[in-house]
């Protein structure tokens, strides 16, 4: 188990390539924020999902930083060197927490770029701050509800999220997910992945953050409201605001061999989008596309972010 005092250590890594990356905290919605910062320019927000931390994010900061912009990735709240508060993980206030960074950053706007859980709070900033977010590219989440509709009407889906029900067990998720150096976090990342596996010391690395005291419960909040949130006023209240469209423009990034989103899930999430929206399959690639191929993610991110009418 990694101890508390040395959290930095554990989180405020270098990237590959020898490119400089720069460490700082930033306080939003009442807590602290690490992010890690590269570039000049307009604004783009890295938003990490699960059981990852900013650190997945490594190729896209030096290629976003070359193409002059801002480049931040940010540790959602409760993981990496972001502030473990007791409560505070249901999606809307996560996405506070994102809009929050972004006047703290003090920038006007962003382009928000999410994946998977990441994902899932980019589409809910966007609805409820549409004037901070410019632009809004998400990979591997489909919009909240059609995530919410896949999740209750379609059998395979959620066949294929069972590690989110077996989270809504009290404490042993959080027992496996740490057991063991967290070696589920390893068996996670390279089962979700396609035929491009991740190296084994990338996978150390996330095994080292996940293994960060409190940082397995918090990583696994969000989906406990998620799903009990289901039959509950406040997730129903949820879900109906989500009915908003989204009015900025849109990147939709998918590997067509994710194992855990379907891309049937994933599609047909430009119903709630009225500004242009574009989708992107990646073909023979699973779950963390920025990851298995960085070189084709970075490029087609980066050439709809300069695209100044980017058509659907």
């Amino acid at each position: 188990m990694t101890a508390p005092d040395s959290t930095a250590s554990v989180v405020r890594i270098d990237i590959p390539g020898g490119h400089e990356v720069s460490h700082r905290d930033v306080a939003a919605n009442g807590a602290r924020f690490h992010i890690a910062e590269m570039g000049e320019g307009p604004l783009v927000l890295l938003l990490h999902g699960f059981p990852q931390f900013w650190w997945t994010w490594r190729h896209q900061l030096p290629a976003l930083a070359e193409a002059g912009f801002r480049a931040v990735a940010m540790d959602l709240r409760g993981v990496g060197g972001s502030d473990r508060t007791p409560r505070g993980y249901d999606p809307a206030n996560l996405a506070l927490d994102v809009t929050g960074v972004v006047r703290s950053l003090g920038e006007p706007d962003a382009a928000l770029v999410g994946h998977d859980l990441g994902g899932y709070l980019a589409w809910t900033a966007a609805v409820m701050r549409p004037k901070l977010v410019r632009r809004l590219a998400v990979a591997s989440m489909p919009h909240p509800r059609r995530w919410r509709s896949a999740m209750l009407a379609d059998v395979r889906q959620s066949t294929r999220s069972s590690h989110i029900w077996n989270f809504q067990r009290p404490w042993l998720p959080e027992r496996r997910l740490t057991a063991d150096d967290a070696a589920l976090v390893g068996r996670m990342i390279r089962d979700w992945s396609g035929p491009r596996l991740p190296d084994d010391e990338a996978i150390a690395v996330y095994q080292r953050a996940m293994s960060i005291p409190s940082t397995a419960h918090c990583s696994i909040e969000p989906y406990r409201w998620m799903v009990r949130s289901m039959a509950r006023p406040d997730g129903i209240q949820f879900n109906r605001r989500m009915k908003m469209p989204v009015r900025v423009p849109t990147l939709h990034l998918h590997g067509s061999l994710d194992p855990v989103m379907r891309t049937r899930s994933a599609a047909g999430s430009g119903e709630y989008v009225e500004a242009p929206y574009r989708w992107r399959l990646f073909d023979g690639l699973g779950h963390f596309p920025h990851e298995e191929d960085p070189a084709a993610f970075s490029t087609e991110l980066i050439n709809w972010l300069k695209d100044p009418e980017p058509d659907r």
